[in-house]
């Protein structure tokens, strides 16, 4: 006799967000210093029928939630793991901007260790696929 497969995680949400109709999911990534980018690549893409899901905080900006460096330290932690979580739950990437950092390179790396299609508003930015990389590659 044999048993069915149980279902991973990933699978589970795939089947929960068909099940619920839902539109597909984009999450923004990008640098902090193009916040305006992204609030209009949301606009866009959300008037074409997509849910988006984008940084929420400018750390680069003064705020009393983050003027303790401590506080600081903590938020930016947890910042990072909400935004991977963001990730795990789009069905695809935007990169936003002409510029990319440490953050949105390990980002990036994470989306598409996931299989999560990416695109770039600057597509001359890109990465590339750590495997592909010719610098990456024993001579």
């Amino acid at each position: 006799m044999t048993y069915p497969q149980l279902l991973t995680p990933e699978e589970k949400l795939a089947h929960a967000k068909y099940a619920l109709l839902l539109p597909p999911i984009t999450v923004i990534c990008g640098s902090t210093r193009f916040m305006a980018e992204m609030a209009e690549a949301d606009r866009e893409l959300t008037a074409s029928g997509h849910i988006v899901v984008k940084p929420g905080c400018d750390m680069k900006q003064p705020h009393p939630l983050w003027a303790d460096s401590a506080d600081a330290e903590r938020i930016k932690a947890g910042l990072d793991d909400l935004h991977r979580a963001k990730i795990r739950l789009a069905d695809d990437v935007l990169v936003v901007g002409d510029y990319i950092g440490s953050s949105t390179t390990a980002e990036i790396a994470y989306a598409r260790s996931l299989g999560k299609p990416v695109r770039f508003t600057h597509p001359e930015v890109d990465p590339g696929e750590p495997d592909n990389d010719p610098a990456s590659q024993a001579p």
